[in-house]
């Protein structure tokens, strides 16, 4: 059974070691930008310009609630991000990009891009990716750039 590639201590291992890795990369990026991993993938969840509920970035983001708040309070205070109340449901607390924060998003995100060239170009790899992130999560529907 050790020499059986496919077990799931294997997967795991890979997966983690994959995401380390890749989170050194782009780390090492972003800390001449003065920013950290968590708050770029917070900063690229707000670049759809939808604005996003908090509650929905700490899931999707992998944050505690008060993490995250602390997080964007920092954003607000660098004028990368701003809150509004949710009009539909004024309990709520919407997080967008502000200007700023959009072009410097654009930005730092072409640095990690060419920091990661060849490695995230390869579709067939980030798609399988996303698909075992979809069977793991059943209630999560897979986002692809199309």
């Amino acid at each position: 059974m050790a020499d059986d590639p496919t077990t799931p201590v294997d997967l795991m291992r890979a997966l983690t070691r994959a995401e380390r890795l890749l989170a050194r990369r782009v780390g090492a990026v972003l800390t001449t930008e003065g920013l950290t991993v968590e708050a770029w993938r917070v900063l690229c969840r707000l670049a759809d310009g939808q604005g996003h509920p908090m509650s929905e970035v700490s899931t999707e983001e992998s944050l505690p609630p008060g993490t995250l708040t602390k997080l964007v309070d920092q954003l607000v205070d660098q004028n990368l991000v701003h809150r509004r109340i949710d009009p539909f449901d004024r309990r709520r607390i919407r997080a967008y990009l502000t200007p700023r924060g959009r072009r410097e998003q654009e930005r730092i995100d072409a640095r990690v891009r060419a920091e990661l060239a060849g490695i995230i170009d390869d579709a067939a790899l980030t798609g399988q990716l996303v698909d075992l992130v979809a069977r793991l999560d059943p209630r999560r529907q897979p986002v692809r750039a199309g």
